[in-house]
C-alpha cells in the first residue's frame, strides 16, 4: 500500500502551531476573521466536534487487521447494489468537482483501498461501495454535467429514491467556481426527494480568500432560502492539504450514528 500523506493524521495536524492547525481542521472558521462586524456567524459553527469526537472518527477511517476498509463492488444499476446492511453516505458531484479525490483523502489512512482518481473528468461511470469495518458504507455516484453517463439520472435518481439505508448525501461543489447550473439541478432533485444533504466546498486551495469567501457567504444565503433539506453548515475541503478533512471523517462518523455525543443538530 502507498505511505500516508502528511497531515492525513490528526496527531500530525496536532504538531502544527495553533492557528495553522486550526485552519486545517477548521477552515470555515478561518474565513471568520474577514467577515464584516456583526454578521451572523452561528452557521459557521454549527457542528464544531472536540479533539475526543475528532480522534474517534480519525479511528473508524484507519485500517487495522481487526477493522477493514475495503472496496466492495460497482454497480450501473441499483439491482447491482450490494445488500444495504450497513448505514450509508454517498458522494454527488459534477463530473470534474474532485470527488474521488476527496474520498481518496478520507480514506488515506488505510493505503491499501485503491479509489480510482482520473485526469480525465467524468471517469466515474457506476456507482463504487466502499465498506468501513462493521460501521458503515461510503458510495461514490457518477459525476453529473460534462461527460455524465447517459443513464446518470436513472441511477442516481433509482438510489436516492430506493436506498433505505441512506442516511447523508454529500453534495460536492467546486469552491472555486460556487454554484453552477447543474448544482442546482442536483439541488432541486434532493429537494424533491426529501433526501437530507450537506454541500461540500472543494479544492479551497486554488480559490483566494476573497473568491472563497463570496462563494461561502452566497451558498450560505441560498442554502438559507431555497432548501429544507440542507444542513445549514458548509464544509470546506482541500483534497492536497486535508483541510476540512479532519472534520468531514467526524460528520461522516456521526451522521451514520457512529459517533454517541457530538456537538451537532
Amino acid at each position: 500500500g502507498r505511505a500516508s500523506p502528511a497531515l492525513a493524521a490528526l496527531a500530525q495536524v496536532l504538531r502544527l502551531e495553533r492557528s495553522r492547525r486550526a485552519g486545517i481542521v477548521f477552515p470555515l472558521q478561518k474565513l471568520e476573521r474577514s467577515l464584516a462586524p456583526g454578521t451572523d456567524m452561528a452557521r459557521f459553527r454549527l457542528f464544531q466536534p472536540g479533539l475526543a469526537a475528532l480522534q474517534r472518527a480519525e479511528a473508524l477511517f484507519r485500517s487495522d487487521r481487526g477493522h477493514a476498509i475495503d472496496y466492495v463492488s460497482s454497480a450501473v444499476r441499483m439491482d447491482h447494489a450490494p445488500p444495504p446492511a450497513l448505514p450509508e453516505v454517498c458522494f454527488i458531484g459534477r463530473s470534474n468537482v474532485g470527488k474521488s479525490s476527496l474520498i481518496r483523502a478520507l480514506f488515506s489512512l488505510a493505503p491499501e483501498v485503491e479509489v480510482r482518481v482520473s485526469k480525465t473528468p467524468g471517469h466515474t461511470k457506476k456507482m463504487n461501495f466502499f465498506k468501513v469495518g462493521k460501521y458503515f458504507t461510503l458510495v461514490d455516484m457518477p459525476g453529473y454535467g460534462y461527460r455524465a453517463p447517459q443513464d446518470f439520472v436513472e441511477v442516481v435518481e433509482a438510489y436516492l429514491q430506493e436506498r433505505r439505508n441512506l442516511k447523508r448525501t454529500f453534495l460536492l461543489v467546486d469552491g472555486v467556481v460556487g454554484l453552477q447550473k447543474t448544482d442546482h439541478i442536483a439541488v432541486e432533485m434532493l429537494e424533491e426527494f426529501g433526501i437530507p444533504y450537506v454541500m461540500v466546498l472543494t479544492k479551497i486551495d486554488r480559490a483566494s480568500r476573497g473568491v472563497l469567501l463570496k462563494n461561502v457567504l452566497e451558498i450560505q444565503e441560498f442554502v438559507k432560502e431555497n432548501t429544507q433539506g440542507c444542513f445549514p453548515q458548509l464544509f470546506l475541503v482541500s483534497s492536497v492539504e486535508f483541510s476540512g478533512v479532519h472534520l468531514l471523517r467526524c460528520f461522516v462518523a456521526h451522521v451514520t450514528g457512529n459517533l454517541p455525543a457530538v456537538e451537532a443538530s
